[in-house]
């Protein structure tokens, strides 16, 4: 529920509305707009308080309406927050028109390899280097990441190179180690209704990516949006990584391209898209990067490794430097073409 104010409606009234919702065990959320206030009701109301709430607010003076919101996300809907949200880390900021690439290998594994993935990446453009200290594998005998020993690998090329960091975490209790050493969490697709998780790394504080699961619909992936907003952290970014396809023989995944305008329509979250997962071929990955930057997505994920052949997780999808600084000129030129079209 949200409770619009009329433009003239003077400080007095808005709080005497938020008592009011609060007087019947509701959390209330002030939401300044542009022209005028909104007071958004975040949590479940009971089906029997709604009629009655709806015609006591509707009464008060300073109301202009009462709107009903049937989704079941609240905090991450444009409805409760029409102003994009921008994410800041460091000096690096995303969304509300600011875009950003965040590159480097699917795993850390060793110093040298970061390090010259770093190098690379930033060198053509990226603000954020990506690596896994954790690795989730569908088979438990492939490569688990270094874990604490790849945490503490990011941090020194961190410094070194003047980078941020984002990384995935896997496991509630290694929320506070992880953010420890990087500055944006990661939560996998394989995560993403793992609601411990989500809240553990809401409470963190950290900035938190969130990765859509490739069986999860937009609702449900802005629902898990949702427990991360809950726990007080607004530094919320989404990402689409691709849903199940109905063919598996060409690429890993479906990109979901049409997520990008439905979720910026919706909501407020900066989305960033994963095309490496995407497709899952290091051939296709340029083309369907490029197709993202085109339908307004607010940066991308991109994996890259110095010699693919010897990468010891998703070789195949990850670009080589020379082919990332490719795509890097490419999608600027994209993003270039674009300006004059671009709308707020």
């Amino acid at each position: 529920m949200i409770v619009l104010m009329r433009k003239e409606a003077t400080q007095e009234q808005i709080e005497a509305v938020v008592q009011t919702i609060e007087a019947h065990g509701l959390k209330a959320l002030p939401l300044p707009g542009g022209e005028r206030v909104a007071v958004g009701i975040p949590s479940a109301i009971p089906p029997n308080l709604r009629p009655l709430l709806d015609e006591i607010l509707s009464a008060m003076p300073g109301v202009d309406q009462v709107v009903h919101v049937s989704r079941p996300y609240k905090l991450a809907s444009r409805d409760f927050h029409p102003h994009d949200t921008e994410v800041r880390v460091g000096e690096v900021r995303i969304g509300a028109g600011h875009f950003v690439v965040m590159a480097g290998p699917c795993a850390v594994e060793s110093y040298e390899q970061t390090l010259s993935a770093a190098r690379a990446v930033k060198a053509a453009g990226a603000s954020i280097l990506r690596g896994g200290a954790y690795k989730p594998r569908t088979s438990p005998y492939a490569f688990q990441g270094l874990q604490r020993e790849g945490l503490e690998i990011l941090k020194t090329v961190s410094q070194e190179v003047g980078i941020p960091t984002v990384s995935e975490v896997l496991d509630p209790h290694d929320v506070e180690l992880v953010a420890e050493y990087v500055d944006i969490l990661q939560i996998g697709a394989r995560s993403m209704q793992n609601f411990p998780l989500l809240v553990a790394a809401g409470r963190s504080g950290k900035p938190v990516l969130l990765k859509r699961s490739p069986h999860a619909t937009i609702d449900e992936w802005l629902a898990a949006a949702e427990y991360l907003l809950t726990q007080g952290n607004e530094q919320v970014m989404l990402c689409e990584r691709g849903i199940v396809p109905i063919d598996r023989t060409y690429a890993r995944n479906t990109l979901d391209i049409n997520a990008v305008p439905i979720v910026r329509y919706h909501s407020h979250l900066p989305i960033i898209v994963d095309p490496s997962h995407g497709v899952g071929h290091s051939r296709y990955v340029p083309a369907v990067a490029l197709a993202a930057v085109a339908a307004g997505a607010d940066g991308l994920l991109i994996e890259v490794h110095p010699h693919p052949e010897r990468a010891l997780s998703d070789g195949a999808q990850s670009l080589r430097p020379e082919e990332f600084a490719h795509l890097m000129a490419q999608i600027q030129a994209v993003r270039t073409a674009l300006t004059p079209f671009a709308t707020k």
